[in-house]
C-alpha cells in the first residue's frame, strides 16, 4: 500500500503516514477513535491489530506488514506487548513514536532516542483535536 499525501518540510516533500499499532475494531477503544480521527483529517493511516477487520474504510492488518515510508507510529499496546514490535518499529524508521496513556515504556523510549527518533508521551487524540499533531 502506498500513500500520496505530502507535506512540506525543510524544502522537501515527505509522505506523512501514521501507523496505529494496537488498532481495535471496537468503536469504544481509543485506537479505533484515533484511526477514525486520522481518516477524518485526511492523514493516511495504517491500522495494525490482533485480527484483520475494518474501522470504517480502513482495514486493520495483522502482523508486521511492509508499509513503506512512515512518519509516526502511535502505540496502543502496553509495554509488555510492545516488545515483539521493537525491531519492526525501528525498521519503519519513523520520525516519531507516540506513547499514548497506558503505553509508557522507558526501555523502548531510550532505544528510540538512541536512534534519533522523537519520543512523544501524549494522547494522540488530544493532539489531533488541539491541532498539535
Amino acid at each position: 500500500m502506498h500513500f500520496q499525501l505530502f507535506y512540506f518540510h525543510n524544502n522537501i516533500y515527505m509522505e506523512k503516514v501514521t501507523v496505529v499499532l494496537g488498532a481495535s475494531p471496537n468503536p469504544e477503544r481509543y485506537s479505533n477513535r484515533a484511526v477514525r480521527k486520522l481518516s477524518e483529517k485526511h492523514i493516511p493511516v495504517v491500522a495494525i491489530g490482533k485480527k484483520e477487520s475494518e474501522i470504517e474504510s480502513v482495514s486493520i492488518r495483522k502482523g508486521m506488514p511492509d508499509i513503506g515510508t512512515v512518519h509516526t507510529v502511535s502505540l496502543y499496546l502496553n509495554a509488555k506487548n510492545q516488545e515483539e514490535y521493537y525491531d519492526y518499529i525501528l525498521s519503519l524508521n519513523p520520525q516519531r513514536v507516540i506513547f499514548n496513556p497506558g503505553t509508557i515504556n522507558e526501555e523502548f523510549e531510550e532505544i528510540l532516542r538512541k536512534e534519533d527518533i522523537e519520543v512523544v508521551t501524549d494522547c494522540m487524540l488530544a493532539m489531533l483535536v488541539c491541532g498539535q499533531f
